[in-house]
């Protein structure tokens, strides 16, 4: 449940540098800005990569296993079960250690359950404001007390509260307070992940710039938005990839090539922002980079020989199977999507004539027209919040406006949208009606605006174009100071409550961009969320989605397929659906 999962651009993309020792370096790139490095204060993509790398969940996703399979991490064994599922008790590894730091004086600090209790709390701290609050509120027995005893200052870390506490300096006990099938995936992914006290009150506001977990790397340096240099953590704990011969050819040749080894194999990670795709690829193909997170959409036919008739088949041209390139291909667990922003006085609202704006909007745009030219064809409409190949997905739904120009037209003449004599339309009040569109700088921004441009023409409509990079469109988006914006969430864990909650009216201002709050949504979805996956979840999605559809908060736009590609040389090299980066699983022999 982060914001994570936001534009729509490449991710991750990794290179080898020569270097004067035996040191293995890798050298990979994010397609836009990182925000910082504090589990509690982040919610993007790109940090949420670098902090799988340095902090430490208690579970975590098997490499290999698909279907995804959470497995432990830090913990003995995976959390034995009340009977009545409200209570999840955890047995954590000894001898796991942080990173060295100042904050420890010098001293080896050990990881217990104290730390998760810390974090966890944390996420609830006012002072924070933790982007992150919605994933335990409402939800562990006496949180939400003690953070409105805080009001809106720092939160009483000492208070013992009954959902969240410890039994041993090694037992971490949850109780709920309903039913949360979705717990594993959620301690699994990289909300939890375990902060040492002293580490943050040292840091005091500082703590994105200063990073201490016990994971396989640490921060060695940082320029923003520029430059990121993760090193080897020294006090990490020996640990052994052990993967199973597996049942797939891909499967066999990473087993063959990672049993038995070390973790993690590589020794230094230097990570840089490039934000636009060709020189991305140039270094790629000339075998400066390791990895490529996403061949780019325009020179899709230059790389793929596509089945025209099957978008799910493609695969890697001659030339680049004769060098060995490798390819790693999916339908991304994710839905691309564009936010109105509900408290916007232009888009936003749910009176009728509001309606009627968002859904012309909606039909003016021709994403199929987006999928063949911009695409390439790699990428599905989007029917349904939760997307394919996640629990909760109904394929025969289609909740999507269909592209309707003379339908859209008809509907503004309808609810007062006259044209004036610019021949544009103003609001049904008379007053100018100009639509805030927030974007970014890159080419294949400025490529979708275009398209954004046709659409808005075709019904008389002004829109503006509100330039600025990602980080700070990010902003905008918590703070729900825009009209409309391009988004997209990954799946952090393949179910469906990872989307649904996008649009519950408790997530405004963390997870749901579209500042929506709709009573029917919400008591669907607070009904949805202590069910598992299932016949009787289904119909309360069924009914969300229809929610959805007439209200219009999005305007939903696809599934993309992810084509990552890396080089001969690198090892164990198989994408992910659910971690933001694999660096840690990898080893490079050049």
């Amino acid at each position: 449940m982060r914001l994570k999962k936001t534009l729509a651009t490449a991710m991750m993309l990794g290179s080898l540098l020569p270097v004067a020792h035996a040191e293995k370096v890798l050298h990979v790139a994010f397609s836009a800005p990182e925000t910082g490095f504090d589990p509690a204060k982040i919610a993007d993509v790109y940090s949420s990569a670098v902090i799988e790398h340095i902090y430490d969940p208690l579970l975590t996703f098997d490499y290999l296993a698909r279907p995804v399979k959470v497995i432990p991490n830090v913990v003995t064994a995976m959390p034995t079960v009340s009977a009545d599922g409200l209570t999840y008790t955890f047995h954590l590894k000894k001898g796991i250690y942080f990173a060295p730091d100042p904050a420890f004086k010098g001293k080896k600090r050990e990881l217990t359950a104290a730390d998760y209790v810390y974090t966890i709390k944390r996420l609830s701290d006012p002072s924070v404001a933790s982007p992150l609050s919605d994933v335990f509120t409402g939800k562990l027995l006496g949180l939400d007390e003690l953070a409105k005893q805080a009001g809106k200052g720092k939160l009483n870390y000492d208070t013992v509260v009954e959902g969240v506490k410890t039994l041993d300096r090694y037992t971490l006990q949850l109780k709920f307070k309903q039913p949360f099938p979705s717990l594993p995936y959620v301690l699994a992914g990289s909300w939890v992940e375990a902060q040492a006290r002293e580490a943050v009150d040292a840091y005091g506001d500082n703590t994105n710039a200063h990073p201490v977990g016990t994971g396989p790397y640490m921060l060695s340096e940082w320029k923003p938005g520029n430059h990121i240099t993760l090193a080897r953590n020294p006090n990490f704990r020996q640990e052994v990839f052990h993967y199973p011969a597996g049942t797939t050819p891909l499967d066999q040749k990473i087993a063959k090539a990672m049993d038995g080894k070390r973790y993690p194999q590589i020794d230094r990670i230097d990570i840089s922002v490039i934000e636009e795709e060709q020189p991305a690829w140039l270094s790629f193909k000339s075998g400066e980079l390791d990895m490529l997170g996403a061949i780019p959409q325009p020179l899709i036919r230059q790389v793929l020989k596509l089945d025209p008739s099957n978008p799910h088949r493609a695969e890697l041209k001659a030339e680049f199977r004769d060098k060995g390139i490798q390819l790693s291909r999916e339908l991304d667990e994710e839905v691309t999507f564009y936010a109105f922003n509900m408290k916007d006085p232009v888009v936003g609202g749910f009176s009728k004539d509001k309606i009627a704006l968002r859904r012309a909007i909606a039909m003016a745009f021709n994403t199929q027209e987006t999928i063949r030219d911009i695409r390439r064809n790699q990428a599905v409409q989007a029917q349904y919040i939760v997307p394919p190949n996640v629990a909760g997905h109904n394929p025969d739904f289609r909740a999507a406006a269909p592209y309707n120009p003379a339908l859209a037209n008809a509907l503004l003449d309808q609810f007062g949208y006259k044209i004036g004599a610019d021949g544009y339309r103003t609001l049904p009040n008379g007053k100018p009606l100009v639509v805030d569109y927030v974007t970014g700088p890159t080419a294949i921004d400025k490529q979708w605006n275009e398209y954004w441009q046709k659409a808005f023409d075709r019904i008389k409509v002004k829109i503006n174009f509100r330039v600025m990079q990602w980080n700070e469109q990010a902003k905008q988006l918590m703070a729900c100071t825009f009209g409309l914006v391009g988004d997209a969430w990954i799946a952090d864990f393949p179910d469906g409550d990872n989307f649904t909650a996008l649009l519950y009216g408790g997530n405004v201002g963390n997870t749901n961009h579209a500042c929506y709050r709709s009573a029917r949504y919400d008591k669907l979805y607070e009904q949805s969320r202590v069910l598992p996956d299932g016949p009787e979840r289904s119909r309360l999605y069924d009914e969300m989605n229809k929610v959805v559809a007439g209200d219009t908060p999005w305007i939903f736009g696809e599934s993309r397929f992810a084509n990552a590609v890396a080089q001969p040389w690198v090892q164990g090299f198989k994408k992910h659906p659910n971690f933001n980066a694999i660096w840690r699983f990898l080893d490079v022999q050049k």
